[in-house]
């Protein structure tokens, strides 16, 4: 059954289903926030054969992919997600199924973090775009800022980098992963298709933060696109030590320490959270986070963002990776 089969209303009641029916009806979702709080508003949009394809992302996790990008920019803000709106171009011969899918993958991603769908719109067109609006609540002494990194600081990840481009690569090349088994294959696999905010991290931030202001974003365009983006808001610069750069066992075994390494620095999706902090707040962060976590460098006054070897010289200036229209 086509999107054209049962035109708009019809697709609109269907989508429904995935929403709280005493929120959905009107004109607009009204929503309550706690009044000690502050409001979180972030959009992505997504884009057929950009951010996703049929070759390597099937429509649920394509569902589950666009929560995660919206989800991961509120945890990068120490936000707790309210709702979400979300925004569909279709083309009139879209499967209607491929739809429901999408809003199953959706609804599995938020249903993890009490996450309700809370309106949106859908329109004809001839590119699938998906665009997500999601809402957060903070305390203002909670916020973390892009521009609040400072020197002295360390910068802490929250988790291996490299294994989402790592599945990607999988997916377009099954052969190329015949030294892998089932279980390494599908963990890959997962990271690339199925990744999961961090906002798991939040609290145990809030628990040791204090009144200290702490600087961060998420991976979602890479390690080294992060680091650079950081500084650049704050006004400083930063040393990354090669050595304390985690890399996943399965990656270690699968590619080479360049390519891995290239990965974990540019490969970008992993929506793991890059923080600025003092190191005692880090190491305490450090003793609740998974294998993968790290402390991988410093904050500095220069404002240059270089990877050092182990001996402390310079080893190569970082870049960032993936831009929209260059």
């Amino acid at each position: 059954m086509k999107i054209k089969d049962i035109g708009e209303q019809g697709l609109l009641k269907k989508l429904q289903s995935f929403c709280p029916s005493d929120i959905i009806g009107d004109d607009g979702a009204v929503l309550s926030i706690n009044p000690q709080q502050q409001l979180v508003i972030t959009t992505d949009v997504l884009v057929d054969n950009v951010h996703f394809s049929d070759r390597t992302t099937p429509p649920d996790t394509v569902g589950w992919r666009a929560a995660t990008a919206n989800l991961s920019d509120l945890a990068a803000m120490g936000a707790t997600p309210i709702g979400i709106t979300v925004g569909l171009c279709l083309p009139g011969d879209m499967s209607v199924h491929w739809v429901e899918q999408l809003y199953q993958g959706l609804a599995e991603c938020l249903q993890r973090y009490n996450t309700p769908i809370v309106g949106g719109d859908i329109c004809s067109s001839s590119v699938t775009t998906i665009s997500i609006t999601a809402f957060g609540q903070v305390e203002p002494s909670r916020v973390i800022r892009r521009c609040a990194a400072q020197p002295g600081q360390v910068i802490l990840i929250t988790g291996y980098h490299g294994m989402s481009r790592a599945g990607l690569e999988l997916l377009l090349n099954p052969k190329l992963g015949h030294n892998l088994t089932p279980s390494e294959q599908e963990c890959l696999i997962l990271a690339h298709q199925r990744p999961n905010p961090r906002l798991d991290v939040l609290p145990y931030l809030w628990d040791k933060m204090g009144t200290t202001q702490i600087g961060g974003m998420d991976s979602s365009d890479g390690l080294a696109d992060a680091v650079i983006q950081l500084c650049r808001m704050s006004g400083v610069g930063a040393k990354i030590e090669r050595s304390r750069l985690p890399i996943s066992p399965i990656l270690s075994q699968w590619v080479s320490p360049e390519q891995a390494l290239d990965w974990v620095l540019y490969g970008g999706e992993d929506f793991e959270l890059v923080l600025c902090l003092p190191e005692n707040l880090a190491l305490e962060l450090l003793k609740n986070l998974e294998e993968g976590a790290a402390i991988i460098g410093k904050i500095i006054e220069e404002p240059q963002v270089i990877l050092i070897k182990e001996n402390g010289q310079r080893d190569l200036n970082l870049f960032q990776g993936f831009q929209h229209f260059s």
